[in-house]
């Protein structure tokens, strides 16, 4: 590795870890803000437990958020000083290609990238847990029952969604349980049923004073009895909040559960699908938004580094809005998520192309 090597790639890592470590206590400062009255409430809850259940968690968890917005905005910073310090030109001077300029990026950026698929599979799912605990236990307004379930909503694949008005996780029982099957925009089927109940050892649910519907092409057909063992595609599990039972799980723990659930015939696990590729997607992406913040903060520009920020900064907020957006498109019965959550990369990558290629020309 030659001299200006590794001063590039000292520059990345040190400039990453200021604008994290700059980013972090702004967060921390604005939540403690909102959350101080919500602490004061338990006389029995310490400083110590504080920091230790819900700041340290915090920090894993949106340090690991705040990373690639740090890398674009540090990768333009440091960059830009170079450019208008005219260090690039000598650089080229030295008949050292753009490309070949870019190797240190790359290796700062493989580091972030490693570092980021650490924290995503592995780390950050049991920070989740620990931090969704204490915020349900100490932070919510009204007394949060884990185990007590009301208004579920489920779609089971395209075609069959179930709704209960209740359900007790603990006794495995809910109220007011309907399932609907459609065919297009018709309803076909329905199962209404009083109270349902989970029997582990037979594997089924138990429906108590049930009446089904069949809607046909000329008439429709009603049947009602008191008990039906039938088999149905969700397990009680099912019914938590996904997003935060997804996010919970480390990836090895999430990929099994999600292959468990094909096996039973869950049909709509996109949701799931969408949180285990964004934990790859995500990290893949420090090479791209690397690779565009080098390319718009190489070259020396009129307004100077406060006009390389304000256009990476705009890309950086597109591509979060953008991920957001597919994210809830994608967790939907009828799209295939991992295309959904490698769109934002697909479209920014080819940004990165044309950027490096309209560079590497000059």
């Amino acid at each position: 590795m030659r001299i200006i090597d590794k001063y590039i790639l000292t520059k990345f890592l040190s400039s990453f870890a200021l604008v994290l470590i700059l980013l972090l206590p702004i967060a921390i400062a604005i939540d403690i803000s909102e959350k101080v009255d919500k602490f004061l409430r338990h006389a029995d809850l310490s400083v110590t437990e504080i920091i230790k259940d819900y700041y340290i968690h915090f920090i894993v968890i949106f340090g690991n958020t705040f990373m690639p917005l740090a890398l674009f905005i540090a990768v333009i910073f440091f960059t830009s000083k170079l450019s208008s310090n005219t260090e690039i030109i000598a650089i080229h001077s030295a008949k050292i290609s753009f490309t070949r300029f870019l190797k240190p990026y790359f290796i700062g950026a493989t580091l972030v990238t490693l570092l980021a698929l650490g924290m995503n599979h592995f780390v950050v799912p049991s920070s989740n847990k620990i931090f969704n605990e204490f915020s349900k236990k100490y932070l919510k307004t009204k007394k949060y029952n884990q185990n007590h379930l009301t208004n579920i909503n489920l779609q089971l694949d395209s075609n069959d969604y179930i709704y209960l008005k209740s359900y007790n996780l603990g006794t495995k029982q809910g109220q007011k349980f309907t399932y609907e099957k459609f065919e297009g925009t018709k309803l076909k089927y329905k199962l209404m049923a009083e109270n349902i109940r989970w029997i582990e050892k037979d594997t089924v649910f138990r429906l108590n004073t049930y009446r089904k519907r069949f809607l046909l092409e000329d008439r429709d057909s009603i049947e009602q009895g008191i008990k039906l063992d039938t088999l149905l595609a969700f397990m009680p599990n099912d019914l938590v909040n996904i997003d935060d039972l997804a996010k919970e799980m480390t990836s090895i723990k999430l990929y099994d559960y999600i292959e468990q659930s094909r096996q039973r015939g869950v049909g709509n696990l996109n949701t799931y699908l969408v949180e285990f590729h964004k934990r790859t997607s995500l990290p893949i992406s420090t090479y791209i938004l690397t690779f565009i913040a080098v390319c718009l903060a190489a070259k020396k520009r009129r307004g100077g580094m406060g006009i390389n920020l304000a256009i990476g900064i705009t890309l950086m907020f597109v591509y979060v809005f953008f991920l957001k957006i597919v994210e809830v498109l994608g967790a939907g019965a009828e799209t295939n998520a991992f295309v959904m959550v490698w769109l934002p990369n697909i479209f920014f990558g080819g940004l990165a192309v044309y950027l490096y290629f309209k560079n590497a020309k000059n």
